[in-house]
């Protein structure tokens, strides 16, 4: 899977809108995702996710083991508490959304994970997550792929919550690499290719 992760500047040196309102939070990750399309195709993408029944941990077995043994040490440390969640401890990002952004389509949460959705357009989509220890954005963008077609990009975006944020994003990254990444990244490319049959050409209604 290393061939499948980028630069940050494949992130912050797009002309993105989710620059405009994180500008506070660090870019963490950014992958390719196994999602080869047409140029207006990122609302399948964004709907395949939400739906989703695998999680993020992609449905893989040591992933499912990986998530159980965070959500157990959350649980008992009190990190996943909902008063620390968005809308508690940290506002949620569509307060900051300019008018334009606030107008349009929010997008769906996810069915799987606690990402609520921020606001989807055309060519990117946003969702949140938030606990004691950080604020997260996932960030999906829709770019072309040097060879006529277009692809799914996602980027990790965070925001520590001081020195204990600090502390959980150092100690999750050999989980998120060994154990989170490579499960959703063949969970991702593995539902795409079984959905292409449903997949048909033509914006979205609701894009902008």
């Amino acid at each position: 899977m290393h061939e499948l992760r980028l630069p940050a500047t494949e992130h912050t040196s797009r002309p993105w809108r989710i620059h405009e309102i994180a500008g506070d939070f660090r870019c963490e990750d950014v992958w390719v995702l196994p999602t080869p399309g047409g140029p207006d195709d990122l609302h399948h993408l964004v709907q395949q996710m939400a739906d989703g029944d695998g999680g993020p941990h992609g449905g893989n077995p040591v992933g499912r083991f990986l998530f159980a043994v965070r959500w157990k040490l959350g649980a008992l440390l009190g990190w996943d508490d909902p008063a620390s969640g968005v809308g508690g401890r940290a506002g949620t990002l569509r307060d900051r959304l300019p008018d334009d952004l606030r107008e349009g389509p929010r997008g769906p949460d996810l069915g799987s994970a606690p990402f609520t959705s921020v606001f989807q357009t055309h060519q990117e989509w946003a969702a949140e997550y938030a606990n004691k220890t950080m604020h997260g954005v996932m960030h999906i963008g829709w770019v072309p792929d040097g060879n006529g077609g277009h692809r799914g990009q996602m980027a990790v975006l965070v925001k520590p919550n001081g020195r204990l944020g600090r502390l959980y994003m150092l100690g999750i990254k050999p989980f998120r690499y060994l154990g989170v990444y490579p499960a959703l990244m063949r969970s991702i490319g593995r539902e795409w290719q079984e959905n292409a049959g449903r997949r048909t050409p033509g914006r979205h209604p609701s894009a902008s």
